[in-house]
């Protein structure tokens, strides 16, 4: 989930020769952002030998499949971890959206994670071998404000502008979304003046701008509103469009609708393409999130169940103007649909016209009620590749007929082969695993949840390494309370975050 860099909620994907070139982009931008100098230069060892082991104390919360024998897993992280050079910190409940760029300052990387419920923002530094190191908050609750979901590292290689972290509020149709700088100071953790008006307000999952190579000379971010209550609003697509690179303040901000201006989301059939266009906001800046949500009604934008998370095609620019997103579904008793939406989730492909962002046409790839239980539940993350859409699964909805714990779905871009790859490994036969990771004894399936999958295989030289981030979330301890250090979170859950090699891509 994003040649040079991407970070996403999902991938990382960088070439080698490039990392000189990269290292003096990010300290320059880094100078640009929070206007300090820094006269040191980027020359970092890469390592010819990469090593990967173990690292957490925590045993991986997930398992694979059968036909995935080849992916492997290692641990990297957990909130059981002490880290080396930072023995105090703990790492947060709910680890969600993420990126990795080289460490400007040396060896190693980067890590920058979202932990939803504590609304805050972790940095993790990696070593070359991608090992844990030290970590800190560049946000807490404060400067948070609303859990902070799914997100996307912009770059300046990528995307024509960054280094910068698009973290989105989603806790209600009032919530905004945030630009932070990944190398900023831990003292403006609490600030709270980072928002972007212009990209409107609502609960968003995901702010994903797409590659400079889609469209030259302008900035594009789509926004995924993760909403389903008609009191409130229902899930959007929403766009930005700046004419200016790196214009976050400027632009415009648009609502996806079908051209015929039907708004049901179930009138759409799986496998058949619909043409759609945008149509823009009123009044973005000034308007309160109720008053955008009415728009969306008033001028027909497709209905969603939840639209959660985004990503967009990898290589050629015609593969970066395909987006491919998730409607997690809803349902209002956990066995019956509600009327006009998906229930059991579907993932869309949403084909941009090429001489114009603007018009495009829509296309249901797969809906779970085709076999409800067994197929896709839920889908929320979200990562896709030159080959394959990942769709990680976040079933704590609790549906009565679902079938299985939460899983990691490969599906196939040329022949839309839907296969489950990872599942969540409760262990429940294993009493001790259980006293430790399962206190209040649940015996519900998908009781976990999936945060970001990031490819990160160019950036570590090794085709195929993913991370991905686990919501454990019957696993509890008081240890783990106010990880951020705000002192305004009473969440004591754990999170992890596991690597996975041989993915393919």
């Amino acid at each position: 989930m994003r040649v040079l860099v991407l970070m996403h909620n999902k991938n990382v994907v960088m070439k080698k020769n490039s990392y000189s070139k990269l290292g003096l982009a990010l300290a320059m931008a880094s100078v640009f952002v929070t206007g300090c100098k820094d006269d040191k230069p980027f020359n970092p060892e890469w390592p010819e030998e990469w090593t990967l082991e173990n690292y957490s104390v925590t045993p991986s919360l997930v398992k694979t499949l059968p036909g995935f024998g080849n992916v492997k897993i290692k641990t990297m992280i957990s909130s059981d971890d002490q880290l080396e050079n930072s023995p105090n910190f703990v790492y947060g409940a709910q680890p969600d959206g993420a990126g990795i760029i080289p460490d400007p300052s040396g060896n190693g990387f980067l890590m920058i994670t979202n932990h939803e419920i504590l609304q805050s923002v972790s940095r993790v530094k990696l070593d070359k071998n991608l090992k844990p190191v030290s970590g800190e908050y560049i946000v807490d609750a404060a400067g948070g404000m609303w859990r902070l979901c799914s997100a996307t590292l912009a770059t300046p290689q990528e995307h024509g502008f960054g280094p910068t972290f698009l973290t989105a509020g989603e806790s209600g149709i009032e919530s905004m979304i945030h630009a932070i700088d990944p190398m900023g100071s831990v003292g403006d953790r609490s600030r709270t003046d980072r928002t972007l008006p212009a990209l409107g307000k609502c609960s968003a999952e995901n702010a994903v701008p797409l590659p400079k190579a889609a469209y030259n000379n302008k900035t594009i971010i789509f926004i995924g509103e993760d909403e389903s209550n008609p009191a409130n609003s229902m899930g959007q697509v929403n766009m930005y469009v700046s004419n200016a690179t790196g214009d976050l303040q400027n632009g415009k901000l648009y609502m996806l609708r079908r051209k015929d201006l039907n708004v049901t989301e179930t009138d759409m059939e799986v496998g058949k393409s619909y043409d759609i266009e945008f149509v823009e906001y009123s009044n973005v800046k000034s308007s309160t999130g109720a008053q955008l949500a009415t728009q969306t009604i008033d001028k027909k934008a497709i209905q969603f169940a939840r639209v959660e998370d985004l990503d967009y095609g990898k290589g050629s620019p015609a593969a970066n103007r395909t987006l491919y997103f998730t409607s997690t579904g809803v349902s209002p008793d956990k066995v019956n649909p509600a009327p006009g939406l998906t229930m059991w989730g579907r993932v869309y492909k949403l084909e941009m016209n090429a001489n114009d962002p603007l018009k495009g046409k829509i296309t249901p790839l797969i809906d779970g009620n085709e076999d409800p239980g067994n197929s896709i539940v839920n889908p929320d993350n979200i990562c896709v590749t030159e080959n394959y859409v990942y769709i990680q699964e976040d079933g704590d909805s609790f549906y009565q007929d679902n079938k299985h714990d939460g899983r990691i779905w490969q599906l196939n871009i040329k022949n839309n082969q839907l296969k489950p790859m990872l599942e969540m490994n409760h262990r429940r036969d294993d009493a001790t695993f259980n006293a430790k990771y399962n206190p209040s004894g649940s015996t519900r399936l998908s009781s976990w949840e999936y945060g970001a999958m990031l490819d990160i295989s160019d950036l570590t030289g090794k085709p195929g390494t993913f991370i991905v981030n686990i919501h454990p979330h019957t696993w509890r301890d008081e240890k783990f309370r106010n990880a951020d250090g705000s002192g305004l979170s009473s969440n004591i859950e754990g999170g992890q975050t596991v690597i996975l090699t041989n993915v393919p891509r």
